[in-house]
C-alpha cells in the first residue's frame, strides 16, 4: 500500500461521496456520525501516534488487530479497566457491531478505529503497545492469495516495532498451516516463544485460561471438536 495523496498516510478514509452508490451501505455513513467509541480513520490519523488523548489517560495500550463482532474486544477490555483498548477493524458495519457491544456493556476504556490492518503502523508510535492480539486472521490458504496473508515476515517485523520490550502477541487461528508458516517467517526476529497449543479446547491456551476470552467464532469450533491453534509470543530486548 503506497501513500495516495502524498499526506503521509498510506491508508484513506474516503469521504462518501467518493463512493459510486454511497448510501448502498448504511453503515459507511453511520461510522462516520457514530462518536465514541468509534474512531475514524482520520481521527486516528490525528491523534499522531499519542492515544492519551483519546481515552483521557495515561495506561497501557492493548491492540486487537481484526476485532471482528467484538467479542474478544468487549471481554478483554471489561476483565481489564485498568489497561487502554484499541480494536482496528477495516469492515463499516464490523465497527459499528463492535461499538454497539462496547456500549450495550458500557466499557469507556475501549475503542473501535476503522483502519487497514496493513497500514495500522501509521498511528501506533514505535514501542508503545503493551500487548497485541489477532484472532482467526484470514488464512487465505491459496498461493495466489499469499500476498493477503497478515501473518507473514512484515507483520512480525511490525509486531518487533510497535510492542514494547516485554509485551506480548497473543494468535488464535483455527489453520494449524498458517502457524508453522507464521513461526517460520519470524526466525531471528527479537520474538520469543513462550507457548503454542494445538488445541485449545483439548489442551488449553498457551496463556494463563483465565485470562482468556472465547470469541463467537471459536465457539462454533468448539463445538463441532475442530481445532484452534494458540501462539503466545514475547517482544524481547
Amino acid at each position: 500500500m503506497t501513500d495516495p495523496d502524498g499526506t503521509g498516510f498510506r491508508f484513506r478514509e474516503r469521504v462518501p461521496e467518493e463512493y459510486p452508490n454511497p448510501d448502498a451501505n448504511p453503515y459507511l455513513r453511520l461510522h462516520l456520525a457514530f462518536g465514541p467509541p468509534v474512531i475514524t480513520a482520520g481521527e486516528a490519523q490525528a491523534t499522531g501516534g499519542d492515544w492519551r488523548g483519546v481515552f483521557g489517560r495515561d495506561a497501557p495500550l492493548h491492540v486487537e488487530i481484526g476485532s471482528g463482532n467484538g467479542f474478544f474486544l468487549t471481554g478483554m477490555a471489561g476483565r481489564h479497566p485498568e489497561w487502554d483498548w484499541l480494536g482496528i477493524e477495516i469492515r463499516f458495519k464490523r465497527v459499528i457491531l463492535v461499538a454497539r457491544k462496547l456500549r450495550a456493556a458500557g466499557i469507556g476504556n475501549a475503542r473501535i478505529a476503522r483502519y487497514d490492518a496493513f497500514a495500522v503502523e501509521e498511528v501506533l508510535p514505535v514501542g508503545a503497545v503493551a500487548g497485541l492480539y489477532v484472532n482467526h486472521p484470514d488464512p487465505w490458504p491459496k498461493d495466489r492469495h499469499a500476498k493477503h496473508r497478515l501473518l507473514a515476515r512484515p507483520f512480525g517485523e511490525f509486531v518487533c516495532r510497535v510492542l514494547a520490550p516485554g509485551a506480548r502477541l497473543r494468535i488464535k487461528t483455527d489453520s494449524g498451516a498458517y502457524v508453522e508458516e507464521f513461526l517460520a517467517a519470524v526466525e531471528g526476529l527479537p520474538l520469543r516463544l513462550l507457548g503454542q497449543s494445538a488445541h485449545i479446547a483439548r489442551d488449553g491456551t498457551p496463556w494463563p485460561a483465565e485470562d482468556d476470552v472465547i470469541t463467537n467464532y471459536q465457539r462454533k469450533f468448539n463445538e463441532r471438536g475442530l481445532p484452534v491453534w494458540g501462539v503466545w509470543l514475547e517482544r524481547v530486548w
